[in-house]
């Protein structure tokens, strides 16, 4: 449309100009946050290496427990579950991306570990942990916003650091709410589990006596 509206008002060195430049703008932003995200994944990297984000991974079990009370908080799903959380915390959501995905399939393992023990799975859809995840995942809680203070850098900023207030309130507004949410609808889908289970045993019962 942008290209149709130059052509008409005979402004398309204007509409040429502006996606050239543009378009070095772009990679020159693109260098500058794969820069920054490298440097803080490698710093994560060598936390996790080092031990602290086990130590702190350890801390965030009383979360884990309350936020999945039907998940381990020792297993490999906790784990990837709180560096997803903690690079997502620090702004990192490029970091956050493989642990959350290496998450998802230790819960999908668990999905699949629960089926053969012969306990009732719904087969094609997400678990409670998964759809928990992916809500608490998407509110994303952040304390320092790295990608947005280095987008305000790149555009010359003169305070890019001014939006870490407004975006811890922000966020935590945001994973509250999403807290909230995913413990009603678990509450809400356990009580519908259990009004169903009670239909199907009596059902049960009066063919058995019949």
């Amino acid at each position: 449309m942008g290209i149709v509206y130059g052509i008409l008002t005979g402004n398309l060195d204007k509409v040429t100009e502006a996606a050239v430049s543009s378009s070095k703008e772009a990679v020159l932003l693109c260098i500058s946050i794969a820069g920054i995200t490298a440097m803080w994944s490698g710093i994560m990297k060598i936390g996790e290496n080092a031990g602290m984000v086990s130590a702190l991974a350890g801390r965030m079990k009383p979360v884990l427990r309350f936020l999945f009370p039907d998940l381990d908080p020792d297993s490999m799903a906790a784990h990837y579950i709180s560096l997803n959380f903690m690079s997502n915390i620090f702004g990192l959501g490029a970091a956050a991306t493989p642990a959350g995905l290496m998450a998802m399939e230790e819960l999908a393992g668990i999905q699949e570990q629960r089926k053969k023990q012969g306990k009732t799975v719904f087969p094609d859809t997400a678990s409670n942990e998964m759809c928990t995840f992916l809500i608490i995942n998407i509110s994303s809680l952040q304390l320092i916003p790295v990608n947005i203070i280095a987008y305000r850098t790149q555009y010359g900023s003169v305070a890019p650091a001014a939006v870490v207030g407004p975006g811890i309130f922000a966020t935590l507004v945001s994973t509250g709410v999403a807290v909230m949410f995913c413990r009603w609808m678990e509450w809400k889908n356990r009580k519908l589990f259990i009004k169903n289970h009670h239909k199907i045993s009596k059902k049960f019962d009066k063919i058995m006596t019949k």
